[in-house]
């Protein structure tokens, strides 16, 4: 298992986790809950993404890459072909399915 990115929060490190699930790549999140320490522990308790399988860290660190690009691009919201929901342009993935978008090349 090795270490892939520290989150800024719990939220993106789901976020991402999620994001290489569909991938076909395994992750755990560690360091999830240390946040509620903060101020008895140093102040740099993040969440951290881990890759289980060790051969995918390289694939898993240009999915981060991309993934981090997709989110800052600007364009049209898009709407899921499976639950309907809007997404906004900047989202590969639904936020409520987590079904692809119309431009995953992966």
């Amino acid at each position: 298992m090795l270490e892939l990115y520290q989150a800024a929060d719990r939220v993106e490190a789901q976020m991402l986790k999620d994001y290489l699930d569909q991938q076909g790549i395994a992750s755990v999140i560690l360091g999830d809950f240390l946040s509620g320490a903060m101020g008895e522990l140093p102040a740099n308790i993040y969440p951290t993404l881990w890759v289980v399988e060790d051969s995918d860290l390289a694939r898993a660190k240009r999915l981060t890459e991309q993934f981090f690009n997709a989110s800052t691009t600007t364009g049209e919201p898009w709407r899921c072909p499976v639950c309907g929901a809007s997404v906004d342009s900047g989202f590969e993935i639904c936020w409520n399915c987590a079904t692809p978008g119309p431009n995953d090349n992966e």
